[in-house]
């Protein structure tokens, strides 16, 4: 595990305290960190102007109500990157949230990653969740004339089944 990659983690757990909900760390260079939704913007700024986490590679949702710890929520992944800073160019940090699956909302990081326009749209339509702040929030993939239920929550039957 790289010392940089122990060192932000350790810093984060320093600066924002309880907005850090859980941490996960690999010794392959894999870091979760999972913050409030309301800390996620100064969390992704510290990250960008403090360890030169220059740009997001994915976005990624996930439906968490029908896995073996359920939990009525959706979360939001964002993995992180740098070209910068040799160090943490092979780490993969993830950053991450939950939000409440009935009323999935949260800020847009657009302002801290520009990267992350289509990401963010891309999941706004998969999974409903909106994206506060967001300049350009509309369809990306689907149809027009999509009228059901964003199709990557697990309530989603496709039509035939």
């Amino acid at each position: 595990m790289s010392e940089t990659v122990l060192t932000v983690v350790q810093e984060l757990e320093n600066k924002f305290g309880k907005a850090l909900l859980e941490k996960a760390v690999d010794t392959r260079k894999l870091v979760k960190i999972i913050v409030d939704a309301a800390s996620l913007v100064a969390v992704a700024r510290f990250l960008r102007d403090n360890y030169g986490l220059d740009h997001v590679k994915a976005v990624t949702g996930v439906d968490l109500s029908r896995l073996l710890k359920k939990e009525d929520k959706i979360e939001v992944i964002y993995h992180l990157g740098s070209y910068t800073r040799p160090e943490l160019a092979t780490a993969d940090i993830a950053l991450s949230t939950k939000l409440d699956k009935k009323s999935p909302r949260m800020p847009s990081l657009i302002d801290v990653w520009p990267s992350v326009e289509f990401h963010e749209r891309e999941v706004y339509e998969m999974f409903g969740v909106v994206f506060e702040g967001h300049p350009d929030l509309r369809r990306l993939l689907l149809p027009e004339y999509w009228s059901d239920i964003p199709p990557m929550l697990k309530e989603y039957e496709p039509p035939g089944r």
